[in-house]
């Protein structure tokens, strides 16, 4: 079993999505199911909808899942393995306040010392504990042996026992912290894979420890992949998915820009060991060559659609831009001032008066040669008085793609186009 476990505080960026569809990818290539686990434990931060949000992404993403889980909804078996913990002197109650706890952490940093708790009240008195009517949280021992891990990515790691002190696994208020909730989860739901981001490595070994400290004796393999970074000529948005996808770019071309980030062979022959180790960085130019290429790759109709028709010849339309443009965004920005009314320059406002009559009388051509002639015999305008007027009219714009390869799409739109 794979597990995707997304927060509830915040929207999906670039590496959520990426951990997304590898976990996808590799629980297809393992044959074994991935479940969808809400992190929705911080009730204040959360954003409501967050996670119908994060499901609809997914849909769109195409990745598929066996099942929606909530964190919230594993609460009792967190309390109660935290309680065996206690029962087992394995964890015990700490009523250390936040203010000595920073102080503590102020003297080590005073000192250029690492903080680490000192084990103050591991070994209080029974009735000091019982008696205590100050909040408390519970922590759980340090290692007693040094933690050790293969990661599929970063190789063999070992992490000494005195590096891991005795860290809380419950709040005051009673809720479990991330890595002993998470830690328990992937034992709830017989995780064999976590695949996550580099910075969440530091997490492993306390969940490793939490794990064998409850007896726990299934190996959890892990796969570390390092984040994309923003790089500094891109905006702080670029690594929205929200922010990309109304930008303009395809589901299929974010996913092949992301899963190529990470994956070292083809997407179709997806291993979890061909997952690169080395630091990336988003380009927004990569991804628009990528997505211009899908762009191009989709069927004239569905094209179409994406900029509010539902037209063959529109789709084709669109393709025409396709040379200057990157984004169903920008295609839209091509395609909409073609149907607006437009506001003609005075400077040739008389001579769009005579081209718009002489189109307006003129039967249908197919051919834009066609149209074009009988306009300059009708008109008496010479070829390139009729070129810049009729493109404007027809688009907008003084500049663009051949007037003839638009009017082949447009013939069919020319009496609803100049009015």
């Amino acid at each position: 079993m794979l597990r995707f476990a997304p927060s509830l505080t915040g929207d999906m960026d670039i590496n959520d999505l990426r951990v997304a569809l590898l976990n996808y990818y590799a629980s297809k290539s393992l044959d074994e199911n991935l479940i969808i686990r809400m992190q929705d434990m911080d009730k204040e931060k959360n954003i409501e909808g967050q996670d119908q949000e994060i499901l609809d992404l997914l849909a769109l993403f195409e990745i598929e899942y066996s099942q929606v889980i909530y964190q919230s909804e594993n609460f009792r078996f967190h309390s109660a393995m935290a309680l065996q913990l206690v029962h087992e002197k394995k964890a015990f109650s700490c009523f250390c306040s936040d203010e000595w706890l920073d102080k503590k952490r102020q003297e080590a940093k005073e000192n250029k010392q690492a903080y680490s708790y000192d084990d103050a009240c591991r070994n209080l008195h029974p009735e000091l504990v019982i008696d205590n009517e100050n909040p408390f949280t519970i922590r759980l021992n340090r290692p007693d042996k040094n933690i050790t891990l293969n990661d599929a990515t970063q190789g063999d790691i070992s992490y000494d026992k005195d590096e891991i002190d005795s860290f809380v696994i419950m709040e005051q208020n009673k809720t479990p912290t991330y890595n002993f909730a998470s830690a328990v989860d992937d034992m709830l739901n017989d995780i064999s894979l976590v695949i996550c981001t580099k910075d969440q490595i530091e997490d492993t070994p306390k969940q490793i420890h939490i794990r064998e400290s409850l007896g726990y004796d299934k190996e959890v393999k892990y796969a570390h992949i390092a984040n994309i970074l923003s790089s500094s000529d891109n905006a702080r948005d670029t690594t929205s998915v929200k922010w990309l996808l109304e930008e303009g770019y395809l589901p299929s071309a974010i996913s092949n820009y992301l899963v190529s980030l990470a994956n070292n062979a083809p997407q179709e022959s997806f291993n979890i060991s061909n997952i690169s180790n080395s630091p990336t960085h988003f380009c927004l130019d990569t991804l628009k060559s990528i997505n211009k290429e899908h762009l191009k790759k989709l069927d004239a109709t569905e094209l179409s659609r994406y900029v509010g028709f539902a037209d063959a010849n529109i789709g084709e339309l669109a393709k025409v831009y396709l040379e200057e443009a990157s984004t169903t965004k920008e295609l839209r920005s091509k395609i909409e001032p073609i149907f607006a009314s437009k506001d003609i320059p005075k400077e040739f406002s008389q001579i769009a008066k005579t081209v718009s009559k002489s189109i307006k009388d003129a039967p249908f051509f197919q051919e834009y040669d066609e149209l074009k002639n009988y306009v300059l015999k009708d008109s008496g305008l010479n070829d390139e008085e009729f070129s810049k007027v009729f493109r404007y009219l027809l688009t907008g714009t003084l500049y663009g793609p051949e007037i003839a390869s638009i009017y082949k799409y447009l013939k069919n739109y020319i009496g609803e186009i100049i009015k």
